[in-house]
C-alpha cells in the first residue's frame, strides 16, 4: 500500500532524514517530499532544468528555480511533447507513457531509493528511455524502479526533449549558442540531468563517484553518445546499452541538419526577416518560438537523430572511439534474438536476391552468405535477421569490439526467451524492447501469460544489471556464470529459459559488418 508522508518539522539539516514516516531530502533548489512503496522511497516530477519554453525553446537548459518551503514530488511531471500514446504491433500501453499529461515542460526526473540513510552510498544506476527520439518518457510503467531500488541501487528515471523539439538545427540557433553549434538539445538535456544527479544523489543515499548510465533504443544510443561525448566527462564511470548505438558512416552532419531546419523553418510559414536574430531569407528564432508546442509538433514530424555538431559529438562516434578520445567506462551491452523489422510479407527468395543485389552491390554475396536465400522460407527468416544486425547487431557489437580492445571490461548478452503471449495472439519473438521489464523486474506491470522461468530471468537479469551498477561486474552469488566479452572469444550470455555463457551464434556476419562499417 502505497503512503504520502507529511512531515511538519524538518530535523536533518544537510539533505536526507529517513527514518519512521519521514521522506523530505534537500536538494539544490530546495526541499522536496516523496511517497513510500514497501520500504523504497519515490520522489517523482524533480524539475532538475528550467522549463524549456517561450526564450528557452532550442537553448541548452538552464537551471531549475529554487523554491520555498517543501515541494511536493509525488507525482509524474509531464512527458516531452510527442503524439498521444497508443498501442502498436508488439507494445502495448505498459510500454507506453501515461495519455497525461504531456507538455514541452518537461524536464523532471525521478528518483527511488532504499538507502536508510543519506550515507550509505549505494551505487547509482539512470535510466534514459527509447522511443526513436520521438517517443516516451521517464514515467513508463516497464521503467518503474521500486524493484531494483530494492535490490541497492538507487534508481533514477529522467526526461529529455523529443523530435523538433529535441534535435532541431539551424543556422541562426547555431550563431545563437556562443559555441557554433545545434540540435542536440535532448543530450543536452541528458548532461544537464547527469550533473544535477551528480550534484544531488548523495541527499538520496546514493554515491556519486559510482554512477552507471543505462538506456534501449534510443536512450541506449544516447549512452553510446554520451559516452563519446566530452561534455560528459567525469559524469559515469559504467555504461549499459541494449539495442542501440551509432558506429555506422550514415550519420548526420550539422551543416545538413541546418540545411534541413531552414526547410522546415520556412515549411513553418511564420514570418521571415523580422528580428535581429534572422539572417537574409531566414525565418527569425522569435517567430519560431512564439509557434505554439502541438503545432510545432504537427508540422515537424520526422526522422530525429542526433547531431555531428563540432561540439557535445566533435566528430563521428566511431573516429571517436577509433582515436581513443570517448569516456573510458565499463560496459555491457547486447540486442535481441527477433528484434529485426519487417513489415508486411516477407519478400520470397528471388526478389529478396534482387533487392539485395540492388542494394549492396559488390558486397551482395557476403550479405547472401551471411542471410542466404535458399528458399522462400530461408530467405523470411534472414530478412528478419539482415534487419535486426543492420538496426542493432552490428552497432552494439561494434561497441563492444572497440570498448574492449581498449581494454575496458565489457559484458555481451542476446536475448533469447520469447515472451509467451495468450492464446490467439502473435508471438512477435525476442522482439524489441522485449528484455526491458526482465532487465528491471517489472514483470508485473506486463499483461502475458509469464510462467516460473520468466519470473527466474527477471530476477536473474535485474541481478546482473545492478551487480554491474554496483561493481562493473554482472556476476554474483547464485547467477549463472557470465564470462567477460574479447572479439577473440566470442562469448556472450545467451539469455533464455537457462541463461549461460555460449558463443556468439552469428559471429562471422557481424566481424564482416564490423570491418565493412567501421573503417574510415
Amino acid at each position: 500500500m502505497k503512503r504520502i508522508f507529511i512531515v511538519v518539522v524538518i530535523l536533518a539539516a544537510g539533505g536526507m532524514s529517513w527514518g519512521q514516516g519521514i521522506d523530505q531530502v534537500k536538494v539544490t533548489e530546495g526541499w522536496i517530499s516523496g511517497s513510500e512503496v514497501v520500504g523504497v522511497h519515490v520522489f517523482r516530477g524533480i524539475p532538475f532544468a528550467a522549463p524549456p519554453v517561450g526564450v528557452l525553446r532550442w537553448r541548452a537548459p538552464q537551471r531549475a528555480a529554487s523554491w520555498n518551503g517543501v515541494r511536493d514530488c509525488t507525482q509524474f511531471g509531464p512527458s516531452p511533447m510527442q503524439n498521444k500514446p497508443a498501442p502498436f504491433l508488439m507494445w502495448p500501453s505498459e510500454y507506453l507513457i501515461p495519455e497525461k499529461s504531456i507538455s514541452e515542460d518537461c524536464l523532471y526526473l525521478n528518483v527511488w531509493t532504499a538507502a536508510g540513510t543519506a550515507k550509505e552510498r549505494r551505487p547509482v544506476l539512470v535510466y534514459i528511455y527509447g522511443g526513436g527520439f520521438s517517443g516516451g518518457g521517464g514515467n513508463v510503467p516497464i521503467y518503474d524502479g521500486e524493484a531494483v531500488a530494492g535490490k541497492g541501487v538507487v534508481y533514477v528515471t529522467i526526461n529529455y526533449r523529443l523530435g523538433i523539439f529535441g534535435f532541431f538545427a539551424y543556422p541562426e540557433l547555431s550563431r545563437e549558442s556562443g559555441h557554433q553549434a545545434s540540435g542536440n538539445y535532448a543530450l543536452m538535456d541528458q548532461i544537464a540531468a547527469l550533473k544535477w544527479i551528480k550534484a544531488n544523489i548523495a541527499a538520496f543515499g546514493g554515491d556519486p563517484n559510482n554512477i552507471t548510465i543505462a538506456g534501449q533504443s534510443a536512450g541506449s544510443m544516447s549512452v553510446n553518445c554520451l559516452v563519446a561525448s566530452p561534455l560528459a566527462k567525469g559524469l559515469f564511470i559504467k555504461a549499459i546499452g541494449e539495442s542501440g548505438a551509432d558506429f555506422s558512416r550514415d550519420f548526420v552532419m550539422l551543416a545538413h541538419a541546418e540545411e534541413e531546419g531552414q526547410k522546415i523553418a520556412q515549411k513553418l510559414g511564420v514570418a521571415s526577416g523580422a528580428g535581429s536574430d534572422a539572417g537574409v531569407g531566414a525565418v527569425s528564432l522569435d517567430s519560431l518560438r512564439a509557434i505554439p508546442a502541438a503545432e510545432l509538433l504537427k508540422k515537424g514530424q520526422g526522422t530525429w537523430r542526433p547531431v555531428i555538431d563540432g561540439y557535445l559529438l566533435p566528430e563521428s562516434i566511431a573516429d571517436i572511439f577509433l582515436e581513443k578520445k570517448e569516456n573510458i567506462v565499463e560496459l555491457l551491452t547486447g540486442w535481441n534474438q527477433d528484434e529485426g523489422f519487417v513489415f508486411g510479407q516477407a519478400k520470397n527468395a528471388a526478389d529478396y536476391k534482387q533487392d539485395v543485389t540492388k542494394q549492396y552491390g559488390a558486397d551482395a554475396e557476403a550479405v547472401l552468405k551471411y542471410y542466404p536465400a535458399d528458399n522462400d522460407s530461408v530467405a523470411g527468416v534472414s530478412q528478419t535477421y539482415l534487419s535486426r544486425d543492420m538496426t542493432f547487431g552490428r552497432q552494439n557489437y561494434a561497441w563492444a569490439v572497440m570498448a574492449s580492445a581498449q581494454g575496458q571490461k565489457v559484458f555481451v548478452y542476446r536475448f533469447v526467451r520469447k515472451p509467451p503471449t495468450a492464446a490467439g495472439e502473435r508471438n512477435w519473438g525476442a522482439f524489441h524492447t522485449g528484455e526491458v521489464p526482465y532487465a528491471y523486474d517489472n514483470l508485473k506491470y506486463v499483461k502475458r501469460p509469464f510462467e516460473a522461468v520468466d519470473y527466474k530471468l527477471s530476477d536473474e537479469m535485474s541481478s546482473y544489471w545492478v551487480n554491474f551498477a554496483r561493481t562493473g561486474d554482472p556476476n554474483g552469488a547464485g547467477l549463472p556464470r557470465w564470462a567477460p566479452f574479447s572479439r577473440e572469444s566470442g562469448k556472450i550470455m545467451l539469455l533464455d529459459r537457462l541463461p549461460a555463457t555460449g558463443v556468439l551464434p552469428d559471429k562471422g556476419a557481424l566481424e564482416w559488418w564490423y570491418n565493412r562499417m567501421v573503417k574510415k
